[in-house]
């Protein structure tokens, strides 16, 4: 009999219901066997992967002794990681490799240090400066793909491998909610079994069913978001820059040559910005050092048609800090140039008609304030709001029955608890998933873990905020009671470090309960955070590296 899986063993069935061979790349493998009359399949428990086979349903393990069994000689449990950010990389960086076999499931095979993001998306660092490949980990396995369906039954995660590299690499908002998908694209299909499950797929962007939004407008959420927007800053100063007369002899070209009019350029270099949170913020303060520090110099005709705008439906940006604060990046930025649109509200976005729209992509902008009258754009990033994943709606909608120690044989049909606000699935104390069964009683699922922007967290009667620092400190805590071996010792604490945002021109505001700062001081609290916080050495050294190459020389301003 010879074994067809991806270990391309051959082995022999023994009378002990176990089978041995050596593979031919020299691992040992181990088999075990059962039979089953409705469905028959051959598994590697070294891959987590179930293939249909044929009559025999196996689990093969194609790791040495050395490689499943934890110091104690007892097998490791295998821990699932479905995400690969703030939540899903820091708890597969923490968790004792000694202890417990890692697995991560996440459509890209990075970490993005997502506060630098919008530092990357205008040059001042480059783009692996700020990623962590996951394969990097020790003794971690990764599946790059979607996770599309879990069975809390049989404990098993049903995972579509992601054959579109595009699509790891930027935010994409598929127009029926469901996740991204390439049309006539589809990979392949396979289930990875778990022991625990830590649930830490992030959330979406939110578009608020707006025209055009998902079309026309820049998301700032990954590293391909992040070299997309700059790529599109630098073509449009470059568009810009043509001119309709002849530097050598003056010649002025006929006016249906399709040449730009200040108008035109007016239009194009307009960069509207959506949202007033620290992200929208940032960014706006960031691109206003680009064009100032770097593209002015080289193209000073052009600063006299360069517009920023920040648009937000709340009466005042930055809502997390105090009115004091507040108000001082409102004044950092009028004094910047830096227009700020507060209880805007934004309608539809679509090209502008004729060869401005369909050769340049200028948009137009509707704004319910300004009447019909739209406004022109040749850049809008999107940085306002988070929805769902699609995976946890589909897990919030779907029952699934665990056995009853009581009642082995009628077993219970359940529901994970759902909030109704945010649509983020509910946990215990201890970030295990929490269920509803038919008579009323609220338990949970004790190897179901949920973290993250996906979870629903509340702490003294008020749910945590949707951030890269509560995401970060679940993960840590969850991993420290993994490696201890006592989820319910204590329960989870979310310690509130503070909130910092980059104004530009080396300003910044810091808001903890401890302190207020701002301006330069506050720049240095935000650069030393930030460097600190950065998971590897070799990031730690990058990043400055490339602070000082940029004060020095300038923002990498190369189209590629």
């Amino acid at each position: 009999m010879t074994c067809k899986s991806a270990c391309q063993c051959s082995f022999r069935m023994a009378s002990n219901s176990s089978l041995m061979s050596r593979c031919l790349n020299g691992r040992i493998c181990r088999v075990a066997f059962t039979r089953s009359l409705s469905s028959v399949w051959c598994s590697r428990s070294y891959s987590g992967i179930s293939i249909q086979k044929g009559e025999l349903a196996a689990v093969l393990q194609a790791d040495t002794v050395a490689d499943t069994a934890s110091d104690n000689g007892r097998k490791k449990e295998r821990v699932v990681i479905l995400g690969s950010g703030w939540a899903g990389y820091a708890l597969a960086h923490s968790l004792d490799p000694s202890k417990y076999e890692r697995v991560v499931i996440s459509p890209r095979s990075y970490f993005v240090f997502t506060p630098l993001l919008a530092s990357t998306a205008v040059g001042t660092l480059e783009f692996r400066t700020i990623l962590e490949p996951v394969r990097r980990l020790k003794e971690v396995d990764l599946y790059q793909g979607w996770a599309d369906d879990i069975d809390f039954t049989n404990k098993t995660v049903l995972v579509e491998a992601n054959t579109a590299d595009d699509l790891a690499t930027k935010t994409i908002v598929s127009p029926t909610g469901g996740r991204p998908r390439v049309p006539g694209i589809k990979g392949k299909q396979y289930t990875v079994s778990y022991d625990k499950l830590a649930i830490a797929c992030g959330a979406y962007s939110q578009t608020f069913g707006i025209e055009g939004v998902r079309e026309h407008a820049h998301f700032l959420r990954d590293i391909g978001d992040a070299r997309r927007i700059r790529l599109r800053v630098l073509s449009l100063f470059e568009q810009c820059s043509h001119r309709s007369v002849d530097p050598a002899n003056k010649s002025t070209e006929d006016d249906t040559a399709g040449h730009l009019t200040d108008d035109d350029r007016r239009n194009l270099l307009h960069f509207a910005i959506v949202g007033g949170g620290p992200t929208g913020i940032e960014f706006a303060a960031e691109l206003n050092d680009l064009i100032y520090e770097d593209l002015g110099p080289i193209y000073p005709d052009l600063l006299q048609f360069v517009q920023i705008t920040v648009y937000d439906i709340a009466p005042k940006v930055l809502p997390m800090f105090d009115q004091v604060l507040a108000k001082y990046a409102m004044d950092t930025f009028a004094r910047h140039g830096i227009q700020v649109r507060t209880e805007h509200h934004l309608e539809r976005i679509r090209l502008a008609d004729g060869p401005l729209g369909s050769e340049h992509g200028a948009l137009k902008i509707k704004v319910r304030e300004n009447g019909d009258e739209e406004v022109g754009a040749g850049l809008v990033v999107w940085s306002t709001g988070l929805m769902q994943n699609p995976l946890v709606s589909k897990l919030a909608t779907k029952e699934f029955t665990l056995p009853s120690t009581e009642t082995p044989q009628d077993p219970t049909p359940s529901r994970l608890l759902k909030d109704p606000k945010t649509g983020g699935l509910v946990t215990d104390a201890h970030l295990r998933a929490r269920i509803d069964t038919p008579d009323g009683a609220t338990k949970v699922l004790d190897d179901v873990f949920v973290i993250g922007d996906c979870a629903a967290v509340a702490e003294n009667g008020r749910a945590l905020p949707k951030t890269a620092q509560v995401a970060s400190q679940q993960a840590v805590y969850l991993a420290k009671r993994f490696n201890a071996g006592d989820v319910e010792a204590e329960p989870f604490r979310f310690r509130n470090w503070g909130t910092l945002t980059y104004l530009g021109s080396w300003k910044a505001i810091h808001q903890s309960a401890a302190d207020s700062l701002k301006g330069r001081t506050a720049w240095i609290v935000w650069r030393g955070a930030y460097l600190t916080k950065s998971m590897s050495i070799r990031n730690k050294i990058l990043v400055p590296v490339y602070w000082i190459i940029s004060w020095i020389f300038g923002r990498g301003i190369s189209r590629f």
